[in-house]
């Protein structure tokens, strides 16, 4: 393991405790329908190769967060194929708030890029 690795696994982790709300938001304002865990982490592998989001127990304190702030909402139903599922929505005040944390998140990468201008990756 080379001696920099330490430091972009932190570095990873802390800034997917930052984005995995936004992100989650995001997937679920995406969605025509609810999604329950396990689809929700299956879409954001095919989109980010799981660049944020590590392991898919990670989302679900996030999605419980989510629902207590009143970002998300949340109903238990039956499954065919194991236990019941819980499957989330986004309420519209996490549509508001998605809409604030994108300009928020836009202005972010936006000032991020332009000091970064000229470092090499």
């Amino acid at each position: 393991m080379d001696e920099t690795e330490p430091h972009r696994k932190k570095f990873e982790r802390e800034l997917s405790a930052g984005t995995v709300s936004l992100v989650l938001l995001a997937v679920l304002a995406q969605s025509s329908e609810p999604m329950y865990g396990y689809q929700i982490a299956k879409r954001l592998e095919q989109t980010g190769d799981g660049v944020l989001i590590g392991k898919q127990s990670a989302l679900y304190p996030v999605l419980r967060n989510l629902c207590a702030a009143g970002l998300l909402d949340s109903e238990v139903e039956p499954s065919v194929s194991g236990p019941p599922r819980r499957y989330y929505r986004i309420t519209a005040l996490g549509r508001t708030v998605l809409r604030d944390w994108n300009a928020a998140w836009s202005a972010t990468r936006d000032f991020v890029d332009s000091v970064l201008k000229g470092t090499s990756p």
